[in-house]
Parts: C-alpha cells; sequence; structure tokens
C-alpha cells in the first residue's frame, strides 16, 4: 500500500511538475524605437493578443523591454543583447529597430510593427508583397498611410488654408516615405508645403518655431522622432492659431484636431496574433506579413477651438469618434 501511495506521487510531480512541456516560460524581448503614445499602446496591444491566445505575463511569458532612445546604435546593441541571452521570439516596434534587429538576428524568430514599407527598408524580400510569407525568420504588420485620403479629408477642416507644413527626421526611412507622398499630395491639391526637418527630439520645438508666421496649418507624418515631442508642436499651435493634424489617431488626444488614420492597439494586436502562432510552434517564414488596414476619423473638439478651427457639422457626422 505504501509503495502505491509512493507511485502515486511520483506520477502526479511528473504530470504538474515545471518538466511538464506545457508549462514553458517563453522570453520575449521588445525593442521599441522611442516611447511614445502610438507605439506603447502597439506594445500593449501585442501582450493583449499574446494573452487572449493562452500567452499571459508572468504565467507563460516574460517580456524583455528595451528603449533606443531613438539611438541606433543603442537599438543595435539591444539587438545583440537579445541574441547573447537567448530569447525565444523579439517584437520589433518601428523600422529603424527592426532594421537593426534583421541586421543582426537570424535564428531567432522576428515579428515587427508599426514599420512602415518592410520593403523597401530590407526586412522582408524585395519580391516578396503584402500577404505573402517571407520564408525567413521574419513576419510582422506595417502601418502604411493613406497619405492622400488623409490630406483631402484634413483640408475639408480648413479649406481656405494653402500653405501648410511638417516636421520630420530625415534620418527616419517610415518618414521619408511618407514625405515624398505628401509632397505629391500637396501638389495634387493645389497647396504649398514647408518642411521643417530635425535630428533628435530637442530639435522639435526650434522646428516648429520656424514654422510659425509662414503655415496656418501643420501635418505630422508617422516620425517617431516628432511624435516623441508632440506636446511640443501642439503648445506652439495652440499659441498661433495653427492647425494640427496627425496620421495616427492616438495623437488626437495629445492635441491635433483630428486624425484620419490608424489605431495602433491594433497594429500590435495583429502582430501579437502572429507571434501567439510561432509560439505555438508555426515558423514565422510561413506567416503571411501585411498591413493593418481599417482606418477611423477621430476628431478633438477642443483642440479645434484652441487652434481656431471650425468643424463643418458632416465631418463630425463622419467621426468615428469625438474626443471634446
Amino acid at each position: 500500500m505504501k509503495q502505491l501511495s509512493v507511485l502515486f506521487v511520483i506520477a502526479i510531480f511528473f504530470i504538474s511538475g515545471p518538466s511538464f512541456a506545457g508549462d514553458k516560460m517563453f522570453r520575449i524581448g521588445v525593442t521599441q524605437i522611442v516611447s511614445h503614445e502610438a507605439l506603447n499602446a502597439d506594445q500593449r496591444g501585442f501582450e493583449a493578443a499574446l494573452a487572449s491566445s493562452g500567452f499571459k505575463e508572468g504565467v507563460q511569458v516574460t517580456y524583455e523591454r528595451r528603449n533606443a532612445e531613438g539611438d541606433m546604435a543603442k537599438a543595435k546593441a539591444i539587438a545583440k543583447e537579445f541574441i547573447k541571452t537567448d530569447v525565444d521570439l523579439i517584437h520589433s516596434i518601428a523600422t529603424l529597430t527592426t532594421q537593426a534587429v534583421v541586421n543582426n538576428v537570424k535564428d531567432i524568430p522576428v515579428v515587427f510593427s508599426s514599420v512602415t514599407d518592410p520593403v523597401s527598408a530590407g526586412i522582408v524580400p524585395k519580391n516578396s508583397s503584402p500577404g505573402e510569407k517571407t520564408g525567413t525568420n521574419v513576419t510582422g504588420v506595417s502601418d502604411m498611410w493613406p497619405v492622400a485620403l488623409q490630406l483631402e479629408t484634413y483640408t475639408k477642416f480648413v479649406p481656405a488654408i494653402k500653405k501648410w507644413g511638417t516636421i520630420y527626421n530625415p534620418a527616419e526611412p517610415n518618414s521619408v516615405i511618407h514625405i515624398k507622398m505628401i509632397r505629391d499630395s500637396v501638389r495634387k491639391l493645389g497647396l504649398e508645403l514647408i518642411e521643417a526637418t530635425v535630428a533628435n527630439r530637442g530639435e522639435v520645438a526650434k522646428a516648429v518655431s520656424s514654422l510659425v508666421g509662414k503655415v496656418q496649418a501643420i501635418t505630422i507624418t508617422s516620425d517617431n522622432t516628432t511624435i516623441a515631442e508632440f506636446e511640443t508642436i501642439v503648445k506652439a499651435c495652440n499659441e498661433n492659431k495653427i492647425a494640427l493634424f496627425a496620421g495616427d489617431v492616438d495623437s488626437v488626444a495629445r492635441g491635433a484636431v483630428a486624425a484620419y488614420g490608424l489605431d495602433y492597439y491594433l497594429v500590435g494586436y495583429s502582430a501579437g496574433k502572429k507571434a501567439a502562432l510561432i509560439l505555438k510552434g508555426v515558423k514565422p517564414g510561413k506567416i503571411a506579413w501585411g498591413p493593418v488596414e481599417k482606418f477611423s476619423l477621430v476628431i478633438n473638439t477642443k483642440a479645434a477651438t484652441t487652434q481656431g478651427v471650425v468643424i463643418p457639422p458632416n465631418l463630425l457626422k463622419m467621426a468615428d469618434k469625438v474626443i471634446k
């Protein structure tokens, strides 16, 4: 009888103990180019998707979160750190951090998000199209904006304004792509675009000051350097009655009049679903990469009043969300 009891206890140990395959704790390395609301929402969505797929933090997964703070050298160091510590998967947020990862990491699964053009950035194969599998250790979600449609929408808020401004960091590949699209759209709409460039967050205040008196409206691209200092731009626009428009909906609550764009929580959520497949055993190269195609119009009536914008009633009716 005693021998049976001992065998029973041993059996229970092997069934419920730490050696059981279902108890594996996955380690996920997170590398983010800077901290701002859109990219933070991306990571929240990523973690929520994993949790909904059965990978809860502290139970099935742990996160090693890193921030490159806009420094490419630091982004490379983070990528090498993840190689050294042998994480199970890497979530890379934004173009520069993803480039740092894919250029250094070859054996660890990588899921990118908030990357505007993964093909031109060299993140996925040159012959790869959205909706296709990469055949590599990389998959993910792009955040290409509908730039032409955005500007067409914004001009309806302020039809009399012809001089527009923008601020961006030319070292960010995603920003360069969007700026080219903005130039084309501005030309087709018969508007004038005045550009101000920055190399780091500390230059944003000077850049927005340089636009005061020259433009009546400002639109911001998916530029992480600039968005990280969005409140600085909002302050200048509020003080000088300049209409401010964003491309990501998270920036509307921060003080933009409106944005017709992406919810970055959903960008991260989509990436998280791909990560869950990988943790369940699917090779990343067999999971198609692609864009998030759901866009929303979000309006901030308080910001509009402060910046001297009278919102047409038809646009308020069209809005998916109105912040008062």
